[in-house]
C-alpha cells in the first residue's frame, strides 16, 4: 500500500537571515567560524547591528525545512513538524510552506504567543558558512508538534540533530523515532553540525539507539561521533550505528554505505561560494531519489548534482525550474 508521505520531517523553524562578511569580523566578535552556535535574541541582533548592512534578506529556512523543501521541490510529497509563534515571521514560514505543497502540524494545530527563531547566517570569502541562532520559540518544540497520523503515512521520518540541544526537542527526537517503528516506518537522521556533535554525542547515542535506517553527516562529523581520526576507521564504526549511511564529502563529492558496499559519488566541479545549506540540499535530493525509484547510487548522483548547485549561489534552496532542470539532468540516463 502507498504511503501518503515520501518524507515526514521534523526541525526547528527558523527565518534566515543572511550576509557576507570577513573572516576578520568574525575574530573581532569572537564567533567561532563554519559551525552553528546557539545565542540570545540580543546577541543575534547586536551582530547584525554591527555588520552594517542596510539590507537585510529574510527567507525561511531551518535545517529539516530546507531539506523537506528540497524532497518537495523534486516531486516528493513531504510533511513537517515545526514550531512558528503568530508572529509575522511565522505567518510568512506557514505560507511559504504551504505554498510549496507541504503539509504542517499548523493544519491542525494554532500558532502560540512568542517570537519565532531567527538564524544569522554569515558566509566569508571561502564559501564557509558561520551560524549564530537565536531559536525563540522553536527550543519549546516537543511532543506535542509531532502528527503520529502523518508519521504512520510516511516512508521516512527525517529527524534534524539540532533538536539534540533542547531538551524537549531531545525527546521530541525520540518519540518520533519510536512512533516510526511502531508503524514500521524508516528513520532518517542527520548529525546536523560538529559543534553539536561534540556538544551532545551521548544524547545522539540515545535517539540513534540500537540504529537508525539512514544516518546523514559530513566527514568532520563522523569522525568526531565515532570518536576516529581518519575517514576510514570512522566509516567502519559507522556500519554499527546505521543500516545505511550517506557522509558527504564537499568538493570531494560523498560517499554511501547501502547496507552491502561502499558507492563513491563523483563530485561536480563548480566555483563555491556559500556551503550554506548544502547538506540540506543533498538528504532533501538523496531521500527523494530513494523514495522515487531511483536507487542508492542515482539518489547520490542527483544529490551530488543538487548540492553543487546550491553552493555556486547564495542561500538554501533552489528555485522551482532550477530543480526540475537538475532532476532531468540526474535522470536522464538512468
Amino acid at each position: 500500500m502507498s504511503k501518503k508521505y515520501n518524507v515526514y520531517g521534523i526541525g526547528n523553524a527558523l527565518v534566515d537571515m543572511e550576509f557576507e562578511v570577513t573572516d576578520a569580523f568574525l575574530e573581532k566578535h569572537d564567533v567561532e567560524k563554519s559551525v552553528m552556535t546557539l545565542v540570545d535574541e540580543e546577541a543575534q541582533s547586536q551582530l547584525i547591528r554591527d555588520i552594517s548592512r542596510a539590507e537585510t534578506i529574510e527567507k525561511p529556512g531551518g535545517s529539516a525545512a530546507n531539506t523537506i523543501y528540497a524532497v518537495s521541490q523534486f516531486g516528493g510529497k513531504a510533511f513537517y513538524s515545526c514550531k512558528v509563534a503568530n508572529d509575522p515571521f511565522g505567518e510568512k514560514y506557514l505560507e511559504e510552506m504551504k505554498e510549496a505543497g507541504i503539509d504542517t502540524n499548523f493544519d491542525r494545530q494554532e500558532p502560540e504567543d512568542g517570537i519565532t527563531g531567527k538564524c544569522l547566517v554569515m558566509i566569508t570569502e571561502d564559501a564557509e558558512r558561520t551560524m549564530n541562532t537565536f531559536l525563540g520559540i522553536t527550543s519549546t518544540l516537543s511532543v506535542n508538534e509531532i502528527d503520529e497520523l502523518a508519521i504512520r503515512d510516511s516512508e521516512y521520518v527525517y529527524i534534524e540533530g539540532y533538536l539534540v540541544a533542547s531538551d524537549p526537542g531531545y525527546e521530541a527526537m525520540k518519540e518520533t523515532k519510536r512512533i516510526a517503528a511502531d508503524h514500521e516506518v524508516k528513520t532518517a537522521l542527520t548529525l546536523s553540525d560538529p559543534s553539536i556533535v561534540k556538544g551532545f554525542r551521548e544524547r545522539f547515542d540515545d535517539v540513534i539507539g540500537a540504529s537508525v535506517d539512514l544516518l546523514f553527516c559530513n566527514e568532520k562529523e563522523a569522525m568526531i561521533y565515532t570518536g576516529k581520526d581518519n575517514l576510514a576507521d570512522a566509516r567502519e564504526l559507522l556500519k554499527k550505528e546505521a543500516e545505511r549511511f550517506v557522509i558527504t564529502q564537499g568538493k570531494n563529492g560523498a560517499m554511501i554505505w547501502d547496507g552491502d558496499t561502499f558507492i563513491d559519488i563523483e563530485p561536480y566541479s563548480v566555483k563555491a561560494v556559500d556551503t550554506n545549506g548544502a547538506g540540506d540540499m543533498y538528504a532533501g535530493a538523496f531521500l527523494y531519489g530513494i523514495t522515487n525509484s531511483l536507487g542508492y547510487a542515482g539518489a547520490g548522483k542527483l544529490a551530488s548534482l543538487a548540492g553543487s548547485k546550491i553552493v555556486s549561489q547564495f542561500g538554501p534552496r533552489l528555485k522551482w525550474h532550477e530543480v526540475q532542470e537538475l532532476l532531468h539532468e540526474a535522470t536522464s540516463d538512468h
